[in-house]
């Protein structure tokens, strides 16, 4: 098990889980980061963070901080 923060770019990975239950962990699941969830990574900004993800049909830019929450699978 990796986390997203920690995905190549170009890689698709499907989203296990999202650690914590506080309103970070919450706002991550309402922007589509739920279980089950193919999320692809983009690319990342010229000093590593954020980086750019797309999860159902649209684009998201996460702080790796944050990224780094999402438990994923290939």
């Amino acid at each position: 098990m990796i986390h997203l923060a920690e995905v190549p770019r170009g890689r698709s990975v499907a989203v296990k889980h999202v650690d914590g239950s506080d309103p970070v962990a919450m706002r991550l699941m309402e922007m589509g980061l739920t279980p089950g969830a193919t999320v692809q990574v983009i690319g990342t900004a010229p000093l590593g963070d954020p980086i750019e993800i797309t999860v159902r049909g649209y684009r998201l830019s996460l702080r790796r901080s944050e990224a780094q929450r999402v438990e994923v699978e290939e």
